[in-house]
């Protein structure tokens, strides 16, 4: 077994100096900090070290949880297509279905009556690894019915809020992003999906009853900052089901962007019949209907999207 005399010494020489401070306070084992910290540190490592690896260059999958807990907003239709149009630019994208309706899944051309998914790695029936279907608009992890049953079963499970993480970092070198479609709705998955993400992108109906529960979503997404995932960050809102002949839409989304300045994309998703007949042939907008103005749309987003995260590197 490999053993190292001086783990400080070793560390030292492995790292520059101004990095091997990070890995001490984030190894307990090396730490000179105070008791009750270094439970904290120790707790939440993982968290500080993918922080770590980002910041020094090596290559760590971004993962992007695509949430709100009311359904009808383009949460699914934005998953699927923000992952196509990703795709398409040259970006190694895995789409994790963690909606039981698994309406990702087939709006990837992906059967979700035959397929294993991502239930099926987080009780270790199958590995992640075989449960990856690849497509041509990017991997995807199904989902299925049986994931309807598992907010249940895995309550009584040690670590149950971590294991899509867990189950996500096992392939996470593969790719550049990874989305996680959550469901519509704040249960133990959405809690365990906000604990596998580095960011949120909140999808918002301009529509005044989509204002009304993001209040519910951001108190549910400072508790998991807070005790569960201290890095977790708003990656940004996107507006969707625009239409901007009607005062209501420009209403919502003025106000969005008064409560979240500067994280309210530039691009806005408008209604079209083009998004809506998409996932009934098992395809994106892009590949259904390119000139559509959805097509045209998430491809605007999906540039933005990359803009935002070339300037935080």
């Amino acid at each position: 077994m490999f053993h190292v005399k001086h783990p400080r010494l070793f560390f030292c020489r492995l790292f520059h100096v101004k990095h091997f401070l990070f890995l001490f306070s984030a190894f307990p084992l090396f730490s000179l900090q105070r008791p009750s910290t270094l439970a904290i540190i120790n707790e939440h490592k993982h968290f500080y070290l993918i922080g770590y690896f980002q910041k020094v260059g090596a290559h760590v999958a971004k993962t992007i949880a695509i949430v709100n807990q009311k359904g009808g907003v383009g949460k699914t239709t934005t998953c699927v297509n923000l992952a196509a149009a990703l795709t398409e630019a040259g970006q190694r994208i895995l789409l994790c279905d963690f909606d039981p309706q698994a309406n990702s899944t087939s709006g990837m051309g992906v059967d979700k009556t035959v397929s294993k998914g991502i239930y099926d790695a987080l009780i270790g029936e199958v590995p992640v690894e075989d449960a990856l279907v690849h497509t041509k608009y990017g991997d995807v992890l199904p989902s299925n019915k049986a994931l309807a049953g598992a907010g249940i079963e895995l309550i009584g499970m040690e670590r149950r809020e971590f294991l899509l993480r867990d189950a996500l970092d096992k392939v996470k070198d593969r790719y550049d992003f990874l989305f996680i479609d959550c469901p519509p709705s704040l249960e133990l998955l959405t809690l365990d999906a906000l604990c596998a993400a580095d960011t949120l992108l909140v999808p918002v109906q301009c529509e005044y009853y989509a204002l009304e529960g993001l209040s519910d979503l951001l108190y549910t997404v400072r508790l998991a900052k807070r005790s569960l995932n201290p890095t977790l960050e708003l990656e940004g809102v996107l507006l969707t089901m625009y239409d901007g002949r009607t005062n209501l839409s420009m209403q919502v989304a003025e106000e969005v962007k008064r409560h979240f300045p500067g994280k309210v994309f530039a691009s806005v998703i408008p209604r079209n019949v083009r998004l809506s007949e998409a996932p009934s042939h098992g395809k994106p907008v892009s590949e259904y209907d390119r000139l559509s103005r959805g097509a045209e749309a998430y491809e605007a987003a999906a540039k933005e999207f990359l803009t935002r995260n070339q300037k935080k590197k």
